[in-house]
């Protein structure tokens, strides 16, 4: 065995040992040693007992751990403090910028676990709220996590759309005459992206070709066939074909749907049209309605299509107010009247949901009874100098360990409506959560299930769940389910919108807003809620004021 293993092992064993806050003479003599072993100018592998001892740095203690490595390929302390420690908390040590100290707050004092929980965790800028920590280095937290996502080749939507915008501008620049459009996972908008594939169509696809070839509008450019591939500067691979001008519907086509998608519509026609002069020419000599890109997922909708019973897709212009929001209340960083104001003035909109956390969260200053009755004095004093508009009083209720809401009932009445949502205890089975779920969903004051498997894209999956029993739960207790527009979540995953619409399940495209710019969040709610194909009278914040106010009572009543 090298020395550098053996001085890793030493590190992560000392790393630890400060995390649990062992001894802190025993941590600085490991943290020692280990610097020691790794410039060592001999290999210790082979050494004895005695000669190790002697060596400068490591003693009797350490020449032991160091044997046991050599002998068994572990040492017991070092497994018992693993034991211990989360794999996520152990993960986040590697991330530049903080050490085991402020992994331990990280940990004990906010509750978080993995990576994916500390990046949502910048984002919602709950880190600066933590000993130790400010706004720098918050930043620098989450740009050395995010250097590590782009490093695994998957992309966030959200983090690559105006990167990918820009590119195709500048792609517009170049071929002033040319057709561009985006393909792929993109032009369907999917939440995640592993390549940006764009169709370009020329009049002269050879000079177009050679052109891209010989600029440098993307690293490490490579030509195969009729394809141009590189890379943007934040590492996302591009692949963009060109095509003659005539050929670019038919290649549009090809390049846009999936590999099920594609072969379902060719399956439908006599014979392919060379060179269509529209995609919807293709559609129609299929004998189907004209599917919007994102839409083209498999032979989903294709039935539909073949009827022309396509749903008319939400629009952002659809939506008439928000829900589940957070204000100075909680975790959230402007006030409810800042929020407001921001939702009336700029946003256009009716009516906002206020949600802040209830009590059981208290890493976000979740709402005592106390400052759930303060609060709605607040709302109430609000509402009478808002004019044209109005702010409901809700609440981003925890559903506990065993399914009920964190309040007791006389104060859930209090409330226009209920964000039931877990926070904790995410490594239930899928029994377990799933009973855990329906139970909250059976509870008469539940309006909305909240995020409905936790998830964060590219970062934690989803407690796992039993979705027809979930969506079957809320469709028999008329619970609306939430479909979270932040793009770290994008929870109810798209695949399963139809089974809940099929249901007669309403969905709920809600920002869950920190700050005035979550609002825009929406934006992606409404991107993802379109793939599920969801439409507008099927969406609860497509109800104007006056509907949902009686939307609320109705519930309530």
């Amino acid at each position: 065995m090298e020395n550098k293993p053996i001085a890793r092992a030493l590190r992560l064993l000392s790393q630890l040992m400060e995390l649990h806050e062992v001894n802190p003479f025993k941590i600085r003599s490991i943290a020692n040693a280990a610097f020691k072993v790794d410039k060592l100018p001999f290999p210790v592998a082979g050494k004895s007992f005695e000669e190790l001892e002697k060596v400068d740095g490591v003693g009797k203690s350490i020449a032991a751990k160091i044997i046991e490595l050599l002998d068994t390929g572990t040492m017991v302390e070092l497994q018992e403090l693993l034991a211990a420690t989360p794999e996520g908390v152990v993960e986040m040590m590697g991330i530049k910028g903080i050490g085991p100290k402020k992994v331990a707050i990280i940990w004990h004092d906010l509750g978080i676990e993995n990576t994916g929980e500390l990046y949502y965790a910048c984002n919602e800028n709950r880190l600066i709220e933590a000993k130790g920590f400010g706004l720098k280095t918050q930043e620098e937290i989450r740009k050395a996590i995010e250097f590590r996502m782009a490093s695994n080749g998957k992309f966030l939507y959200a983090q690559i759309e105006k990167e990918a915008n820009d590119l195709l501008d500048q792609l517009k620049n170049l071929f002033p005459g040319a057709l561009f459009e985006f393909g792929g996972e993109f032009r369907r908008l999917c939440e995640i992206i592993s390549e940006l594939v764009i169709v370009l169509g020329s009049r002269d696809q050879t000079i177009a070709f050679d052109s891209l070839l010989k600029s440098e509008i993307l690293n490490n450019i490579t030509a195969n066939g009729n394809h141009i591939s590189g890379e943007m500067p934040n590492g996302l691979l591009v692949d963009i074909v060109c095509v003659e001008k005539r050929d670019f519907y038919k290649e549009l086509f090809l390049q846009t749907g999936n590999d099920e998608h594609v072969a379902a519509v060719i399956n439908r026609m006599a014979d392919v049209i060379d060179q269509p002069e529209s995609e919807e020419l293709i559609y129609t000599k299929a004998g189907l309605e004209f599917m919007k890109p994102e839409l083209r997922e498999d032979d989903t909708f294709i039935a539909r299509a073949r009827d022309n019973a396509l749903p008319k897709l939400i629009s952002y212009n659809d939506l008439k107010g928000t829900l589940h929001n957070h204000s100075t209340w909680s975790d959230g960083v402007n006030t409810i009247e800042e929020m407001a104001l921001y939702c009336r003035d700029t946003l256009k909109l009716e009516y906002l949901g206020m949600c802040d956390h209830s009590k059981s969260a208290f890493y976000a200053k979740g709402l005592s009874i106390e400052r759930v009755l303060q609060q709605h004095e607040e709302i109430d004093h609000l509402n009478k100098k808002l004019d044209g508009f109005k702010i409901f009083k809700g609440i981003e209720s925890d559903i506990l360990n065993d399914g009920s809401l964190d309040y007791p009932d006389e104060i859930l009445k209090k409330f226009d409506f209920i964000v039931a949502s877990v926070h904790s205890n995410l490594k239930m089975d899928e029994e377990k959560a799933t009973a855990r779920l329906i139970k909250a969903i059976e509870n008469p004051y539940t309006t909305i299930l909240g995020h409905p498997t936790g998830r964060l894209l590219l970062s934690r999956k989803g407690y796992p769940i039993d979705y027809k029993k979930v969506i079957d739960a809320c469709a028999a207790n008329k619970v609306v389910i939430e479909i979270n527009a932040n793009p770290f979540r994008l929870d109810l995953d798209w695949r399963w919108h139809q089974y809940a619409l099929d249901k007669g399940v309403i969905l709920s495209i809600n920002p869950d807003a920190h700050r005035n710019e979550g609002f825009l969040d929406m934006h992606y709610g409404v991107i993802v809620a379109r793939k599920g194909g969801l439409y507008k009278e099927k969406c609860l914040n497509a109800l104007s004021l006056q509907e949902i106010q009686q939307y609320f009572n109705n519930k309530k009543g």
